[in-house]
Formats: structure tokens, C-alpha cells, sequence
């Protein structure tokens, strides 16, 4: 250990019902020299009691298990008001990606992909993969905001919100919105998407990093909530206004122009970029061959710089109006703050501001 730096590590608990999958994950955990695992739960119920009794940096929790499954504990610590940061482990499974969404809307921060095997387990993939977020998470300290209920539609949509004249008339053009987001994402967009008018005066896509299938259990749910459309892409989606395209996980979205004006959805199989599929670089690189007058980009909370290579390469040939996520209402400040340091953001506004923002500047219709 380097002189001066604090031997104290940060005490993560592993809840699983498998005696197998605590020990590989508290191995990982136990390998890294910020983190240790010396607590373990075989059940939800199990992690309660420890987890009233105890003080955690951060749980890692299981998704099915018998007796209280990681719904049902996230539902509880909600309701107590014990607040926590989770991460999920999940498998890539319909009805798993329907509780993994709903895990986030109740304070999950982000979730990992169980792996299906032992081999899979002790992989460098799901090491690196549970560390990096582990690391991300844990280093803005943000996280206890999460554990707040997710906001309802009538408490969303009353008649003097839904008014048109609380919002800024179109000041004409074509415009779209270009939002990207990845760790924390689903739960944040629950505060923007939903608070956004059907007659928004622009069309809006929409790329948040998550695996095949998440992305439209993702969109499905977002689309109850909202006034607006929302949808996972598919190829060759015209874009419309009142409509957000989602991204499909496993695809890269792209941006065509078409002959008559509109714009549709092209989905790239290529491979991922530094692990990401979707890759956001790639939707706003696609969009300097459109026709669009003005595009908003908007970058919201997620590990590492994607999007920002691409805003800077559409800046050179669109006009753009850059509104960045603020680093205190980030559960990661990553990607918002690798747009920011571009010194090219038009805004930086609280995460409870983004859609007020973003009417702001493209209006209703």
C-alpha cells in the first residue's frame, strides 16, 4: 500500500443463493485493493437483517432467490427508507430484464450480467465488468438519491402542466433531440422522459447502454409513464415527432436521411467499441449527413466518454445545443463530465432541470 493512502476498504455485501456464485463474486471482490467482501447473504431476507444491523459501501444482490428475492428486499429498504447501493446481478432473460428495470426504479443502481457458467464466472469479463461499476458508483457517493420512488403519471401530467402555454412556442426549423446516457441511466430518465409534452417540436433518439432485450423492457416501461411515444427501434423507423427511439441493446443506431425528408433508423451489427452496443459516437457521427437545422444533445449520467467524441465531430458540421447532466445529481460522472470539459455544453443543469431545458430551447408545436 502507498504511503498515505488509507488502508480502510470498503465493506461490500454479496447476496445470492448460491453458495458457489457468493464465493466467486466475493474472490473478485477481495481481489482489488479498494474493495472486501467478508460479509455474505443466501437470501433477501438474510441481507436485511444484516443490512439493518451493518453499514455497507455497497451490495451486490442477486436477482432470484427463494424466500425474499432482490424485488421484494429493494421494496422493502425503500419503504423503511434505508438507503443502499445495489448493484443487480442479472441474467439476460425477458422476465429478468422486466425485474431488472423495475430493481432500478426502485434504487438499483445498475445491474451486471450473471454469467451462466463457472468458467464464465471466473472470467476476466465479469471481473473487470463488476469492478468497473463497483468503482464508478462508489466514487461519487450520489448513489442514496436513487432510493427515492419513481415519480407517477398524475402526479406528472396535471392540466396546468399539460397546458401548452406553460411551455415556449417552436421557433421553427427541424430539430431533433439526441439524448445519451449509460450507468444510472434508467432511473434518470424516469425523470426526464416522462416530463417531456407529446407536442414537443422535435423527434428524439434516445442510446443507454444495456444488453439485447433490456432496451425494450426499458422503452415499454418508459412509454407507460410518458405522454410521449416511446419505443425500442427497429430498422428502418421513420423519425416523428412526439416519438423517442430507444437504441436496441446488441445494435448500433445510425441516422439515415431519406429523399423526401424524414430521417429513419438504421441498425449497424458491427462489433462493439470498447464494449459498447450501442455506442453513442456512432448515432451522433450519423447525424452529420442529416438535414436536421438544429440538434440538442444531451448527455446524461454513465461511466466512462461516450458521446462525446461524437457531439464534437457533429459540432463541425451542425449546429448543436449541448445540455450536459450536473455532477451532484449524477450517479456517475463520467460521461457528462467528458462532454463538459470540451468547453462546447450550452448547459449544465440538475438532472430534475434536463426537461425543462430541453422544451427550453426546441418548444412545442
Amino acid at each position: 500500500m502507498e504511503k498515505g493512502v488509507s488502508t480502510v476498504k470498503k465493506n461490500i455485501l454479496v447476496v445470492d443463493d448460491s453458495a458457489l456464485m457468493r464465493r466467486v463474486i466475493c474472490d473478485i471482490i477481495n481481489t482489488d485493493n479498494v474493495f472486501e467482501a467478508t460479509d455474505v447473504a443466501r437470501d433477501g431476507l438474510d441481507a436485511y437483517e444484516k443490512i439493518k444491523a451493518k453499514k455497507y459501501a455497497g451490495i451486490v444482490l442477486d436477482v432470484n432467490m427463494p424466500r425474499m428475492n432482490g424485488l421484494e428486499l429493494l421494496e422493502r429498504l425503500q419503504k423503511e427508507r434505508i438507503r443502499a447501493t445495489v448493484i443487480m446481478v442479472s441474467t439476460l432473460t425477458t422476465k429478468d430484464a422486466e425485474v431488472t428495470i423495475r430493481a432500478m426504479e426502485l434504487g438499483a443502481v445498475d445491474f451486471v450480467t450473471k454469467p451462466s457458467n463457472i468458467v464464465q464466472a471466473n472470467g476476466e469479463e465479469f471481473r473487470s465488468n463488476l469492478l468497473a461499476i463497483l468503482k464508478a458508483v462508489l466514487k461519487t457517493g450520489n448513489t442514496s438519491s436513487l432510493f427515492t420512488p419513481p415519480p407517477k403519471p398524475k402526479q406528472l401530467f396535471s392540466k396546468s402542466t399539460r397546458s401548452a402555454a406553460v411551455y415556449p412556442s417552436s421557433r421553427g426549423g427541424k430539430k431533433l433531440v439526441a439524448l445519451a446516457c449509460s450507468t444510472g441511466g434508467p432511473k434518470s430518465l424516469q425523470s426526464v422522459i416522462p416530463f417531456l409534452p407529446k407536442n414537443m417540436d422535435a423527434p428524439m433518439i434516445l442510446v443507454q447502454h444495456m444488453p439485447i432485450g433490456f432496451t425494450k423492457t426499458m422503452a415499454d416501461r418508459l412509454n407507460q409513464i410518458s405522454e410521449l411515444e416511446v419505443r425500442e427501434c427497429k430498422e428502418g423507423d421513420i423519425l416523428q415527432k412526439g416519438v423517442v427511439l430507444v437504441a436496441q441493446g446488441g445494435k448500433h443506431m445510425e441516422i439515415v436521411p431519406c429523399p423526401d425528408g424524414t430521417h429513419k433508423v438504421h441498425l449497424d451489427n458491427s462489433p462493439p467499441v470498447g464494449g459498447l452496443k450501442p455506442y453513442a459516437n456512432l448515432t451522433y457521427e450519423s447525424l452529420r449527413n442529416s438535414t436536421f437545422d438544429e440538434i440538442t444533445c444531451v448527455v446524461l449520467t454513465g461511466m466512462g466518454a461516450d458521446g462525446t467524441d461524437g457531439i464534437v465531430s457533429l459540432k463541425k458540421k451542425k449546429k448543436l445545443h449541448i445540455i450536459s447532466q450536473d455532477a451532484e445529481s449524477c450517479v456517475v460522472y463520467g460521461m457528462p463530465k467528458a462532454i463538459a470539459e470540451t468547453g462546447l455544453v450550452n448547459e449544465v443543469v440538475p438532472l430534475t432541470e434536463v426537461a425543462q431545458t430541453i422544451i427550453k430551447h426546441v418548444g412545442v408545436k
